[in-house]
């Protein structure tokens, strides 16, 4: 099978590391044919704080993975996550030395491209940006502008910052792991594209990705994603909350979360008990559920507060911002027993579970639909729908050099027709410029990482 025909998601989170292969079938929909999962031991709060663990972990999901396909991975598309990523809306505008001609995509290129030149904080990098609404010549609220003529092209972006050093790490772990980074995708984005429905995305959603280390957070209204957010807290500080409460080792408060846990405490009666097996001979210790899900409730409260907190940043108390499809929670944190009433008794929104199987295929198996694998689902599938095209900053992100691609584009002109010629020309001008400045620096940096 060609490498072009699949698609590799890799979703290095804090808890776990998941590698995941697949394909379209004849009916469009996303067909998962081998995936991988290890042990995430480098990764603290979506930030790599050691490498070389790292780099076992992502093989070790990647050998599971080609184990399981009986193909040979080459290359992947990275979530990226962790405390340091913010967003802001910018405006920008350019004007058109041509009113006369229609604008096309490489005017919507050179918009962007010029919003890629914001000056950051030190240390941080544009990774998204996101056009949101167009203006024309004054005309608002214009979603496709190609194709209409005007003189001032205006729009709004989401832009998403994230911090250079990070960025970076997580690229030399898959690079020393002997693979190929062919594009970043922020995480929640990834997630929203796997769980969420046109229709919720047209209403108004927010999409909670509750993960082991971080929670994410993506606003949708009239299908333009509107904020995004990662709250430096998890699945794990519940851990984390659980051992110190209940005095035992995180192997067991991780058991006790998954198989015994309650988001709401009145749901346990007080007679009913639980026995932990003591450490080297010493005495079981006996803990009362109720008492559990008191710890557990504290700490989901607080994610649920924190996410709210950014929803109402966003302005969902206006009419206009109003997110009529409510919440959708998924993630490892969303399987917890009744976190979807403990989130709409403190929001007042609607509230659901996000499975990611609307795009998949109907045979694919019950596993890959869980919650936990959310990210990777949506990593294969925004690798897929780009297809042959691709990220505009896999083209510099890749290893061929520009002499080479040069060279090939003037082997091919002698066979194409002179509009076939300038169309590609267009295209390639286009995909070098709207990455430009992150993805060259990423691309030396990754050619020089060995």
């Amino acid at each position: 099978m060609e490498q072009n025909d699949i698609a590799v998601g890799l979703d290095i989170g804090t808890t776990k590391i998941v590698a995941m292969i697949g394909r379209k079938n004849e009916y469009g929909k996303v067909e998962i044919i081998g995936i991988g999962k290890s042990k995430s031991l480098g990764v603290h709060r979506g930030v790599v704080n050691n490498i070389t663990q790292t780099i076992q972990s992502i093989q070790q999901a990647i050998q599971e993975a080609e184990a399981d396909s009986g193909l040979k991975i080459s290359e992947v598309v990275v979530g990226i996550a962790g405390q340091h990523i913010r967003s802001l809306q910018h405006s920008d505008y350019i004007t058109r030395q041509n009113p006369d001609e229609v604008i096309d995509a490489d005017d919507i290129h050179t918009l962007c491209n010029q919003v890629h030149k914001l000056v950051m904080l030190p240390g941080e990098e544009i990774i998204h940006v996101l056009p949101q609404e167009f203006k024309v010549d004054g005309q608002a609220e214009i979603k496709e502008p190609i194709g209409m003529y005007g003189g001032r092209l205006e729009a709004n972006f989401h832009v998403v910052v994230g911090q250079v050093s990070s960025i970076r790490n997580i690229g030399r772990c898959v690079k020393s792991a002997g693979l190929e980074l062919s594009a970043v995708t922020l995480e929640p984005l990834a997630s929203a594209n796997a769980v969420l429905s046109q229709e919720e995305k047209e209403a108004g959603v927010a999409l909670i990705d509750i993960g082991g280390g971080t929670t994410d957070l993506a606003i949708f209204k009239d299908g333009i994603i509107r904020h995004t957010a990662v709250i430096p807290f998890g699945g794990n500080v519940i851990t984390e909350d659980i051992k110190e409460g209940c005095s035992i080792i995180e192997k067991q408060a991780e058991l006790l979360k998954i198989k015994f846990g309650s988001a709401w405490p009145g749901e346990n009666k007080d007679n009913e008990i639980v026995s932990i097996p003591g450490l080297r001979g010493r005495e079981p210790k006996e803990i009362t559920l109720k008492n559990l899900s008191k710890i557990i409730h504290a700490r989901v409260v607080e994610i649920i507060e924190q996410v709210y907190l950014e929803i109402k940043n966003y302005g969902h108390d206006e009419q206009k911002k109003k997110l009529i499809a409510g919440l959708v929670l998924t993630g490892g944190g969303a399987q917890l027993k009744h976190i979807k009433q403990l989130a709409e008794y403190i929001t007042g929104m609607d509230t659901r579970i996000g499975y990611p199987n609307e795009h998949l295929a109907g045979t694919t198996d019950s596993e890959t639909t869980s919650p936990v694998y959310a990210t990777a689902v949506g990593l294969v599938m925004n690798s897929l729908e780009k297809g042959n095209s691709r990220f505009q900053e896999e083209a510099v992100l890749s290893d061929n050099s520009p002499v080479e691609e040069s060279e090939e584009y003037e082997e091919g002109d002698q066979m194409m027709s002179e509009s076939d010629e300038e169309e590609e020309t267009s295209k390639k001008v286009a995909r070098k410029s709207i990455f430009d400045k992150w993805a060259e620096k990423f691309k030396d940096f990754l050619d020089n990482a060995e």
